[in-house]
């Protein structure tokens, strides 16, 4: 699909302004790895279920993931397939650059260790917080 010049700039600005937070760095850094639902974005980055939602939201809506539903699940990954050249380019540039980052490899180890959790995890953590 060809796109006017002043489209491509658009989302080109979009894409940028999506990496322009730490938050959503990390959560590519973890999708780099491998697909994530957001319970697992939740417990990597030790953050709540609205900010994993709304940045996860903020990557999909700039063009670099793709959501699966499944059942009650949203699972997301990079779309490496319906991504615009450039934005492979800024991917391998966000990986190239966390590599050897310390924040980057202590998230992605906590990947290894999440749960899959059902509904209510949010509400659970919350309440686990607020009793410790």
């Amino acid at each position: 699909m060809h796109t006017s010049n002043e489209e491509t700039m658009r989302s080109l600005i979009k894409a940028t302004k999506a990496l322009s937070d730490e938050t959503r760095l990390r959560i590519l850094n973890l999708l780099l790895e491998r697909e994530c639902c957001v319970c697992e974005v939740m417990q990597a980055l030790d953050i709540s279920q609205s900010s994993a939602s709304r940045n996860l939201g903020a990557l999909y809506d700039a063009g670099f993931l793709k959501l699966r539903k499944q059942g009650l699940w949203s699972f997301y990954s990079l779309d490496t397939d319906g991504m615009e050249e450039y934005c492979l380019r800024l991917i391998d540039t966000v990986r190239k650059t966390l590599e050897g980052n310390k924040i980057a490899e202590a998230d992605r180890e906590r990947l290894k260790k999440v749960e899959r959790v059902g509904p209510g995890y949010a509400e659970r953590v919350c309440a686990e917080k607020l009793a410790g």
